[in-house]
C-alpha cells in the first residue's frame, strides 16, 4: 500500500492513455467488466459493423465514443454488458474497391477473372485494415470484444441469414417482380429505395432539358382540332436520353389545355402547339409576346426580337385522349404491339406545377410511366427490343450505353458521368439529341435546368430508373406494424424517430432485395426454368437433404458439402463449407415434378446482412437459441450510429425484427450527426480539411478528444470539429481537475493523510464542506438521470461545470487556508475527506466519457486509501445519490454568495481595482426576510472573497438605487407586431414598483388596447443608475452597489497585501518548503513604511516571517514595483 499520493510534474493525457491502456490489458479489465457482473441483469448492446476495407476517420471516434459511454455506465450500474464486435464484409464498397485494384469492371468477372478468384480477392481485401481499426479501438478506449467478432462472410453467419430469409419466404413476403427500379450502371446492380435515400444521394445538377414537339397525326384529331393546320403536343423532359424510348404522352383528364399559334424559335417555322393553359406564361416567357389578333401574329418576320403567340382555343385533357402522333425519334419500334404506341393517354398524376402539363411517357424508364401505360386501354407497350439472345431489353444497356438500334448514338453512354476520367465527350447525349431535335423542328425550347437527381450511394454516379427482374420483400404488407412498433422506441433525438424514420416507414415501398453482384450472400432460392416451381433453403442441413434428392434424380453429380457433419456446430466443421456464389451456383436441385432447379443468380442486399446481426452473430437458431428466444440478447437496449442509418442499418434491423419476430430490434437508439470541419464544411480528403484521428489522439489524448466531442454538441447535432476546442477542454476541464488533484496531494502528503480516520459526520463538518457535498449529490442525481436518458452532453457539461465553478473556483479557493494552515485537526481532516470524496465521485461520474484519465485519477486516489477493492473505476459502482446530503437552503445561500461575488469582481475589473486592494462596503437591496438571512449567513464568505470590509443589506433601496427600464424592440416587434408601439409606451411609463415586479417574477400582466397581455423579462431592458462614488451591477433580480472610494487606510492595507503576494511568489521561486520560516528585507520606500507598520502582524503571519526589516539600501534581492511603490525585496531561511 502506497503511503503517499502520486504527484506529477504536468498533465500528459496521451501518456496517461497509453499507461492505463496497458494496465487494462495486463489486468484483463474489459474481460472482468463482463465476468464480475455474471448473473446480473443483461444490458444488450448491438455493434453496427464497420467495413474494414476502408480506413477509419475522426467521425468514427465520435460514433464509437457514443457507443462506449452507455455500456460503461450500465456496467457501473451493475448490469452485465456483452459487447460483440463485428465486421461488415460484403457488398458494393468491397467489390468496387477490388475492381479498381484489379483494373477490371463488373463485365470482366467470369471472363478475364473467374468468380472464384474475384471472390477470393474480395475476401482478402475486406479485412485489410483490421489492424488499423483495432488500433483505433484501443487508442480511443472503446471497449468491444474484438477477439470474437461476428464476420458476415463466415458460413455460420450466412446460414442464419438464409434461415431469416426462409421465414420471410414462408410468410409469403418474398416475391419476384419485373418493375422499374433504381439502377446503378457504374456498380452494375439495382438499388433499394432506402439506399436511394441515403444522405447525400440526391444532388443538385444542371442538365440540358428539352420541350419537345410531338407531331399529331391529323387523321386522329377530334373535330374541334380539325382544319387548324399541323398540330404539335409540347412535352418537357429533364432526361432527353429517354426520348427515343417514348411510346405515349400523358395528359390530366381534368386539366384545361389550349391550342396556341406561334413560331418555332429555332427554325422560325409557323407552328400550332398544345399545352396546359396554366403553363402558357412560363413556356412563352422571355422572347415571346402574346397578341390578341391573327393579323398581329402574321406580321412576324424572322429576326424580330419578339415572337408573337396567339391562343386559339381551350379544351379539357379528356378530349385529347386517343389522339396519335408521329414517333419523335424513329430509330426502332417496340417489339410487342407497336400499333398501340405513340398515342395520348390519361393519367391522374399529371400536374401543372412545371413543364407543359403533358408528360413524355417512357414506360421502360419510369415507374409512373409504366403504371399509366399498363392502365391504358389498350396497353401502351414499353420500348423493348430483342437482344442477340432473344431477350427483350431496353434501348440502354446495363452499362448505361445506347444499344446498336440507336444508330449514330449507339455505344455512347447516356450520362457523361459514366465515362472514365478524361474520356467524356464535350457534348453529352442530352446535348446531341437536343441539337438534332432543333434541326428537325422538333424542339420548342432547349435550356439548362438545375434540379435534384439521385446518385448511387457508393459510386457517387447518377442512377437510372431501369426495368429489372428482382426479388422483393413485401414491406408494404408489414409497414403498419413497423410504424406501430417504432412508436415504442426511444429515439434520440425524438424528431428523427417521428419524422425522418417514422415518415419513411409510413410511406415504405417494397424492398428490392436483389443485387446483380458476386461478393455477398446468395439468395437461397432455387427455381425451375419456367419459374413454376421453386424452393427456399433455410439451412445447410436442408440444402444437403435437397442435394441428396438431386443426386438420386440424376441432376447433381455429388453432394459438394459431403464432409460437412449436420448437427456439429464446431468451427472446424463449418470451415469445410462456403456458401458464396461461386460455390452454391454449382448446385442443381430437383423440383417435386422432377425438373432441375438452378439458384436464382442474384445476391441479397448487403443491408440485409447487417440487419440480421442480432441473430446471425449468435448463429441463431442453430446455436444459442435461448439468447433470442428468452430475450437475453434481444432486443437491444441500446444502439447508436450515424443519422444516415435511418435508411440503412436502423431500417433493416427494424424491418427484419418486425417480419420475423413481430418485435422491435432495439429499444433505445442514438442517431448521431455529422462531424464537420470548424467552418461547418463536410470533411473530405479532396477538400484537404479531413482530420487524422490517430494524430488527434496522439496529440491531445483520447480523453480530451472524447470529452470535447460529447460536451461540445448533442450527439445528434452536427459537430463543428475544431482542434482548438480540444485544447480548451484539456486546459479548462482536465487541467482544472489535475490542478485540484495536485493541490490535494501537495498538502495531504505533508500531513500523511490516507483516509484512515472515520468519516466525519455531516453535522460536524464546516458549512463550506456541507455545501460542496450537497452540490456533489445534486450532481450525482443529475448525471445519473442524464446517462439513463441518453443525454451524455448534459452529463459532461454538468460534471465540467461542477469541477470548474464549484469545486475549483469556489470550494478549493475558499478552503485553501484550511489545507496549508494549522495543525492536523478535525477541520483539516474534514477538508481532506470532503475534497477526496468529490474527486473520487468525479472520477466515477466522468469515467464513461473519459475512461483513461478518470481511471488514473481513481487508481491514484484509491491506491493510498484502499477504501474500495475494485481494480478499476470501470469495475466500481456508480455513485449513489443520498438525499440526506442535500441542503437546498445552503445551495441557495452559496449561489447568492457566488452571484454577489461575481458581480462585485466584475465591477472591480471594470474600474481596474485589484482584488488585493480592500474596499469598504457593498450594498445589496433585498425584497424578503429570507433573502436577507441567506445573504447575511454568507456575508463573511463574500467579504473575504471580494475583499470588502462590510456588507449592508437594504430593505428599501429606492432612494439610493434607481432602476431604469426601456423596451427591447428586437423582441417586442416579432411578438406584438402592430401593438408594439402601445406596449413600448406602457413600458416607458412603468413605476419603480412595476420594474421590481417584472424583475423579480420574470413576468408582468399589462393592459394594451383593451386586452391583457403578459410581458416577459426578455421584453424589457433594466439597468441601474450609478451613484457617485459607487458602482452598480445587476444579475436577474439581484443588484449590488460597490463603494469604490479609497481611503488612506484601505490603500495601506492594499500595499500590504501586494507585498505578501510578492513574498509568497519569491518563496515559491526559491524552492522553499511550505513550513520554512524566513527573514524578510525591504529597501526603504516611503509608500511601504506606513503600510508595513500598520499591517506587520498580518504580513508576518501570512508569510511565516520571523523578522522583517526595512533597510536604507539593499544590494541583493528582486525589484518590486507596483502603483506608486518602488522597492527591493530579499528573503532568506531562518
Amino acid at each position: 500500500m502506497s503511503s503517499k499520493f502520486t504527484e506529477y510534474k504536468g498533465l500528459d493525457l496521451p501518456k496517461i492513455a497509453v499507461e492505463i491502456g496497458k494496465y487494462w490489458q495486463e489486468k484483463d479489465i474489459f474481460d472482468k467488466s463482463v465476468t464480475t457482473r455474471e448473473g446480473n441483469k443483461p444490458y444488450v448492446f448491438f455493434e453496427g459493423p464497420p467495413s474494414a476495407n476502408g480506413l477509419p476517420g475522426v467521425h468514427h471516434v465520435l460514433a464509437r465514443a457514443i457507443k462506449d459511454i452507455f455500456p460503461r455506465y450500465k456496467t457501473m450500474k451493475g448490469f452485465q454488458v456483452k459487447r460483440k464486435a463485428g465486421w461488415d464484409t460484403h457488398g458494393l464498397p468491397i467489390e468496387l474497391g477490388v475492381e479498381k485494384e484489379l483494373g477490371i469492371t463488373k463485365e470482366d468477372i467470369g471472363k478475364t477473372i473467374s468468380v472464384e478468384d474475384y471472390n477470393a480477392a474480395c475476401r482478402k481485401a475486406v479485412m485489410r485494415y483490421t489492424d488499423v481499426w483495432n488500433d483505433l479501438t484501443q487508442k480511443m478506449g472503446y471497449w468491444v470484444d474484438m477477439d470474437n467478432p461476428y464476420i458476415t462472410y463466415e458460413p455460420k453467419y450466412m446460414e442464419s441469414v438464409w434461415w431469416l430469409l426462409k421465414q420471410i419466404y414462408d410468410k409469403k413476403l418474398l416475391y419476384k417482380g419485373y418493375t422499374i427500379q433504381p439502377y446503378s450502371p457504374k456498380a452494375g446492380t439495382g438499388l433499394s429505395s432506402h439506399e436511394l435515400n441515403q444522405p447525400g444521394t440526391y444532388q443538385d445538377v444542371t442538365d440540358t432539358t428539352v420541350v419537345a414537339q410531338f407531331k399529331a397525326n391529323e387523321s386522329s384529331l377530334p373535330s374541334f382540332l380539325q382544319n387548324e393546320g399541323t398540330i404539335y403536343f409540347l412535352a418537357w423532359t429533364t432526361t432527353p436520353w429517354t426520348l427515343p424510348s417514348n411510346t405515349a404522352l400523358t395528359v390530366g383528364p381534368k386539366i384545361d389545355y389550349v391550342l396556341v399559334e406561334t413560331y418555332n424559335q429555332y427554325t422560325f417555322e409557323p407552328i400550332n402547339v398544345i399545352l396546359a393553359k396554366n403553363l402558357v406564361g412560363s413556356q412563352f416567357d422571355g422572347k415571346f409576346n402574346k397578341v390578341e389578333t391573327k393579323p398581329e401574329l402574321l406580321d412576324y418576320k424572322s429576326g424580330d426580337k419578339k415572337i408573337p403567340f396567339y391562343v386559339v382555343k381551350e379544351f379539357k385533357g379528356k378530349d385529347l385522349v386517343g389522339i396519335t402522333y408521329e414517333q419523335l425519334l424513329p430509330y426502332t419500334l417496340p417489339n410487342d404491339n407497336p400499333e398501340n404506341a405513340f398515342r395520348v393517354i390519361s393519367g391522374d398524376f399529371v400536374t401543372t406545377e412545371d413543364g407543359t402539363g403533358i408528360v413524355h411517357t417512357a414506360p421502360t424508364f419510369g415507374a409512373d410511366d409504366a403504371m399509366v401505360a399498363k392502365q391504358a386501354t389498350p396497353e401502351v407497350p414499353p420500348m423493348l427490343v430483342k437482344d442477340e439472345n432473344g431477350n427483350l431489353v431496353p434501348l440502354v444497356d446495363l452499362q448505361g450505353k445506347f444499344r446498336p438500334e440507336m444508330g449514330e448514338f449507339a455505344g455512347k453512354y447516356v450520362k457523361n458521368e459514366y465515362y472514365n476520367d478524361g474520356e467524356a465527350p464535350e457534348r453529352s447525349i442530352d446535348v446531341e439529341l437536343a441539337i438534332k431535335l432543333k434541326e428537325e423542328n422538333k424542339a420548342f425550347k432547349v435550356e439548362k435546368y438545375k434540379h435534384s437527381y439521385p446518385n448511387c450511394w457508393r459510386t457517387d454516379k447518377p442512377i437510372l430508373y431501369y426495368p429489372l427482374d428482382s426479388w422483393f420483400i413485401k414491406v408494404t404488407d408489414v409497414k403498419d406494424k413497423m410504424f406501430q412498433l417504432n412508436e415504442t422506441i426511444n429515439w434520440k433525438p425524438k424528431s428523427t424517430g417521428e419524422g425522418r424514420f417514422g415518415n419513411w416507414l409510413a410511406n415504405a415501398n417494397d424492398w428490392n432485395l436483389s443485387r446483380s453482384r458476386y461478393w455477398g450472400i446468395p439468395l437461397p432460392i432455387w427455381r425451375t426454368e419456367d419459374g413454376k416451381e421453386e424452393i427456399c433453403i433455410g439451412s445447410v442441413e436442408e440444402l444437403k437433404a435437397e442435394m441428396q434428392k438431386a443426386i438420386s434424380a440424376g441432376v447433381l453429380a455429388k453432394d459438394i458439402f459431403e464432409d460437412f457433419e449436420v448437427g456439429n456446430n464446431s468451427e472446424d466443421n463449418y470451415a469445410k463449407i462456403d456458401l458464396h456464389k461461386n460455390i452454391v451456383d454449382e448446385i442443381v436441385l430437383v423440383s417435386p415434378s422432377g425438373q432441375p432447379m438452378k439458384r436464382e443468380a442474384d445476391l441479397i442486399d448487403v443491408w440485409f446482412d447487417s440487419g440480421s446481426m442480432p441473430y446471425a452473430q449468435w448463429h441463431y437458431p442453430f446455436e444459442n437459441k435461448e439468447l433470442i428466444d428468452e430475450n437475453k440478447s434481444f432486443p437491444a437496449d441500446f444502439i447508436a450510429e450515424g443519422v444516415d442509418q435511418t435508411r440503412g442499418w436502423f431500417y433493416t434491423l427494424h424491418a427484419i425484427a418486425t417480419m420475423v419476430f413481430d418485435s422491435v430490434a432495439y429499444k433505445n437508439v442514438v442517431s448521431n450527426g455529422l462531424v464537420l470541419d470548424k467552418n461547418g464544411q463536410k470533411m473530405s480528403k479532396r477538400l484537404g480539411n479531413a482530420t487524422d484521428p490517430f494524430e488527434t489522439l496522439e496529440t491531445y489524448g483520447a480523453d480530451a478528444t472524447r470529452w470535447y466531442m460529447i460536451a461540445n454538441a448533442n450527439p445528434w447535432d452536427n459537430l463543428k470539429f475544431d482542434l482548438d476546442g480540444i485544447e480548451e477542454v484539456k486546459r479548462k476541464f482536465f487541467g482544472t481537475l489535475y490542478n485540484t488533484y495536485s493541490f490535494f496531494t501537495l498538502y495531504t502528503n505533508l500531513d500523511g493523510f490516507n483516509y484512515s480516520e472515520a468519516d466525519l459526520p455531516l453535522e460536524k463538518r464546516p458549512e463550506i464542506d456541507r455545501w460542496i457535498l450537497s452540490e456533489l449529490h445534486t450532481l450525482i442525481q443529475k448525471v445519473d438521470e442524464y446517462y439513463a436518458e441518453y443525454e451524455p452532453t448534459k452529463a459532461a457539461r454538468a460534471i465540467s461545470d461542477f469541477t470548474q465553478d464549484y469545486l475549483s473556483n469556489w470550494y478549493v479557493r475558499l478552503s485553501r487556508r484550511r489545507f496549508w494552515k494549522g495543525d492536523y485537526q478535525q477541520d483539516k481532516v474534514s477538508a481532506y475527506q470532503t475534497l477526496y470524496t468529490c474527486m473520487i465521485a468525479i472520477a466515477k461520474l466522468g469515467a464513461p466519457i473519459a475512461p483513461f484519465f478518470m481511471d488514473k485519477l481513481y487508481l491514484d486516489l484509491n491506491s493510498v486509501t484502499k477504501k474500495e477493492t475494485f481494480e478499476s473505476v470501470h469495475l466500481a459502482e456508480f455513485p449513489k445519490f443520498d438525499a440526506s446530503f442535500v441542503d437546498k437552503s445552503l445551495e441557495r445561500k452559496m449561489e447568492a454568495a457566488q452571484t454577489i461575488s461575481s458581480l462585485v469582481l466584475s465591477l472591480r475589473a471594470k474600474e481596474k481595482i485589484k482584488v488585493r486592494q480592500p474596499l469598504q462596503k457593498i450594498m445589496i437591496p433585498i425584497d424578503s426576510e429570507s433573502q436577507k438571512e441567506e445573504i447575511l449567513a454568507v456575508a463573511d464568505l463574500i467579504k473575504s472573497e471580494v475583499n470588502v470590509k462590510e456588507i449592508q443589506v437594504l430593505d428599501d433601496a429606492s432612494d439610493i438605487l434607481v432602476k431604469q427600464i426601456k423596451p427591447n424592440f428586437k423582441v417586442l416587434g416579432p411578438r406584438f407586431g402592430q401593438d408594439m408601439k402601445a406596449v413600448a409606451n406602457v413600458v416607458n411609463n412603468f413605476t419603480a414598483d412595476d420594474i421590481k415586479k417584472i424583475e423579480q417574477k420574470g413576468i408582468l400582466d399589462v393592459q394594451i388596447n383593451g386586452k391583457s397581455i403578459t410581458l416577459e423579462r426578455g421584453d424589457v431592458e433594466i439597468t441601474s443608475q450609478d451613484i457617485e462614488g459607487w458602482l452598480v451591477a445587476s444579475q436577474g433580480a439581484l443588484t449590488v452597489a460597490l463603494d469604490v472610494t479609497l481611503t488612506d487606510e484601505l490603500k495601506k492595507e492594499g500595499i500590504a497585501r501586494e507585498l505578501v503576494n510578492r513574498i509568497q511568489n519569491l518563496r515559491k521561486d526559491s524552492g522553499y518548503e511550505l513550513t520554512d520560516r524566513i527573514v524578510v528585507q525591504f529597501q526603504k520606500d516611503e509608500q511601504i513604511i506606513n503600510a508595513i507598520n500598520k499591517n506587520l502582524d498580518y504580513i508576518k503571519t501570512e508569510t511565516l516571517t520571523e523578522e522583517l526589516e526595512i533597510l536604507e539600501h539593499l544590494t541583493n534581492g528582486i525589484e518590486v514595483a507596483f502603483d506608486d511603490v518602488n522597492t527591493k525585496l530579499f528573503i532568506k531561511k531562518v
